[in-house]
């Protein structure tokens, strides 16, 4: 006669939610608008290979050297820009490149964002951004959409020099939060984030907007969703 089985236990609940910022609060596409009005007909372009080249510098200057080429993430993503437009041959001038790097400080808030944060304040959620951005250039996005006061923590892998997906940045979260990764909700747009989360243990919502497929290396998100809306399934 077979031994009866115990009932798996249920995971603790989700007390806190962190973020992240480009991309899954703010629409780090929206340059392209300004960059379509100084390059025309280049605009999608140069905000697409400007991401891509962001992200690409980011991994470099953490896996090469023992993280000694580091620097913060307002110089990559100045470099970045300047790469994207020489590789598209557009003549980015001193005027034009700080235009383009002070829309990051105004990037436009999806518009489910308010709300959500709200909605887990609102719930007794610990609430909190984890990003690649450096704090001051966090700092001014948040305040320019104004959900400063939304956030209960704005973590910055600026404090231990080494860009996600290390898992050194993830356990920023941890460390601030004072809870197990098991306790804590991720949600990225990023894939590549989603993945590297859910490898390091918290609960991860991918928000995947453009419909794409998830990344091939058999680990799935805990969630996927279309929008931040989908952050309650984290919380049932």
């Amino acid at each position: 006669m077979p031994l009866p089985t115990r009932p798996a236990a249920a995971p603790a609940p989700v007390r806190a939610v962190l973020f992240d910022v480009y991309g899954t609060l703010f629409d780090v596409y929206s340059v392209g608008l300004l960059a379509e009005k100084l390059f025309p007909d280049h605009g999608t372009a140069l905000a697409n290979l400007w991401r891509d080249k962001q992200i690409d510098y980011t991994r470099l200057v953490t896996t090469s050297n023992h993280g000694a080429h580091y620097r913060p993430f307002g110089d990559l993503t100045r470099a970045g820009l300047r790469y994207a437009c020489k590789r598209l041959g557009l003549g980015l001038t001193p005027d034009s490149e700080a235009q383009l790097m002070a829309q990051y400080q105004h990037l436009a808030a999806f518009p489910e964002t308010q709300g959500v944060l709200q909605g887990l304040k609102a719930r007794g959620i610990v609430t909190g951004i984890l990003s690649n951005g450096e704090p001051a250039m966090l700092q001014a996005a948040l305040e320019s959409a104004g959900l400063t006061h939304l956030l209960d923590h704005v973590l910055s892998v600026d404090a231990v020099r080494k860009y996600k997906t290390h898992p050194a940045a993830y356990a920023l979260g941890e460390q601030a939060t004072g809870l197990a990764a098991s306790e804590i909700g991720f949600v990225s747009s990023n894939s590549w984030d989603a993945l590297a989360a859910t490898w390091y243990g918290y609960r991860t919502l991918w928000v995947n907007r453009h419909k794409l497929p998830f990344e091939e290396l058999d680990t799935p998100p805990t969630h996927t969703g279309t929008s931040l809306l989908d952050v309650a399934h984290l919380l049932a």
